[in-house]
């Protein structure tokens, strides 16, 4: 599964009403993906209220821009406003889902996704503001990092943004759970995957029950 793949699958996740902020990178693409009779307000944090999908090469406006500095296009009623206003939202609770991208997830929810040592990364952002606000945090990223090691871990290894916060994993391998008792339950495998495979890329606790259905998009 494709990072598409991954962002199809996370468009499920909305409901009907929700206001939902999304992340840098793969969660950009669930713009593109809103299912049918699904009315949610996509917002970022750099003061836009009422994101569309991604534009097409004739409808660019170079003033229309996400939080990574992507163009985008806004809806009938968006709104703009200053970023003071949009962390005001955002720290005020007001904010039902929340995907983000992450470098490391452990079986406890905390997550790392602004820094690693001895690296050029932007900076946090507001994603520090966001998972402490928050009330359903998903993240959307790749199962393994660029060496090929596990992104679920047993504890993080890089600089926290948030503790105990995630709630849902959405990999090219799988969707997962972080329970309270502490793991990654297995809830869909992607298709061509086998149970076997995952538990060889996951560091933290993996809980399979019974079979696991085959994620569909």
């Amino acid at each position: 599964m494709d990072k598409f793949g991954i962002a199809k699958r996370i468009a499920k996740e909305l409901r009907d009403g929700y206001y939902v902020n999304l992340g840098i990178g793969i969660p950009t693409l669930v713009a593109n993906y809103i299912p049918e009779g699904i009315n949610v307000v996509l917002q970022s944090e750099n003061g836009l209220l009422g994101i569309g999908p991604f534009p097409t090469e004739e409808n660019v406006d170079a003033d229309l821009i996400n939080a990574g500095k992507q163009t985008v296009t806004i809806q009938a009623g968006s709104s703009l406003f200053s970023s003071a206003e949009s962390f005001a939202m955002i720290r005020g609770e007001h904010v039902d889902l929340t995907i983000l991208g992450a470098m490391e997830v452990s079986e406890n929810g905390d997550i790392a996704n602004w820094k690693i040592p001895g690296k050029m990364v932007k900076g946090m952002g507001g994603a520090m503001d966001l998972v402490a606000s928050a009330k359903n945090i998903i993240v959307a990223m790749q199962h393994v990092n660029k060496a090929g090691e596990s992104k679920l871990l047993k504890s993080c290894t890089l600089p926290l943004t948030g503790i105990g916060c995630v709630k849902k994993i959405v990999t090219e391998l799988g969707v997962f759970e972080v329970v309270p008792e502490g793991g990654f339950k297995l809830l869909e495998i992607a298709p061509g995957i086998t149970v076997e495979y995952i538990q060889s890329v996951t560091e933290g606790k993996l809980i399979v029950e019974g079979e696991v259905p085959v994620i569909e998009v």
